[in-house]
């Protein structure tokens, strides 16, 4: 059936200017609204197998979707190592504003979770186009940064992101290799923490949690709904998910997670 998907568009836009410009890929397809937002994870891409099934199911039902890569993140350019929190939500506020009109549905996944509330305290600030209809939160990641990364480090780590600039970290995803975690990456990440206060995003919320998740722990995401107004949140936690929560049945409560919204 999904060959029969015609491709969404596939587009570039410019964000930033002089050294720190790049070229972001957008895919999209029209539809009807809500519209839907893909914000993938921390090395990860817009044609990961999540992001492919929500484009087939907005295709199926006529709805309109935005997917896009990150720059340094698959087909966009720059540099991954010189990426920082800021700068992705940079592109992903660049994105909305050209490409969403009317109610969106943000659905990030890990480090997408954690650009998914910030792009929707974007939108609440902002009289822009866009508005936000609800967000579906896939293992989210907010804070990563500091939380499930620098707390966690050995001091041996933190030397040598502190005197070299960065560490590499072992993959265990992608092509295996080892990739950068810099010293900005983590001190950048600082200017946008959330889960110090209440988020207030005025919005449904659907969290979907793998209790065997080895990268961000099922208490991190309850630590998250802490942080949210109790009225239309719900977290499903998912006994025998790991991270990806990109099986078929996990796939299938993402969908359905994004149709109870809207």
């Amino acid at each position: 059936m999904t060959d029969a998907i015609p491709d969404a568009v596939l587009e570039f836009i410019e964000v930033g200017e002089g050294p720190s410009a790049r070229r972001i890929a957008v895919r999209r397809r029209p539809g009807k609204g809500p519209g839907l937002v893909w914000l993938g994870g921390f090395k990860s891409d817009m044609q990961g197998g999540k992001a492919v099934a929500l484009d087939a199911w907005a295709h199926e039902h006529g709805r309109a979707i935005v997917r896009f890569d990150y720059s340094g993140h698959g087909e966009s350019s720059g540099d991954f190592a010189i990426g920082t929190i800021g700068s992705w939500l940079e592109d992903s506020v660049a994105v909305l504003e050209r490409f969403c009109d009317g109610p969106q549905i943000l659905i990030g996944s890990s480090m997408g979770g954690w650009m998914a509330l910030l792009l929707a305290r974007e939108i609440r600030k902002r009289a822009g186009k866009a508005s936000l209809a609800g967000l579906v939160l896939i293992a989210p990641a907010p804070d990563f940064t500091e939380e499930l990364m620098w707390k966690n480090f050995s001091p041996a780590v933190k030397k040598e992101i502190e005197t070299k600039g960065f560490w590499l970290r072992p993959s265990e995803y992608g092509d295996g290799s080892p990739y950068p975690i810099t010293r900005n990456l983590i001190e950048e990440g600082r200017n946008h923490l959330v889960l110090g206060s209440a988020i207030d995003l005025g919005c449904p919320v659907r969290i979907l949690q793998g209790a065997k998740d080895p990268d961000v722990p099922w208490q991190h995401a309850f630590a998250l709904t802490h942080r949210l107004p109790a009225d239309d949140v719900v977290l499903t936690m998912i006994q025998d998910g790991d991270h990806r929560l990109s099986r078929p049945q996990d796939i299938a409560r993402i969908l359905a997670a994004v149709a109870e919204i809207g």
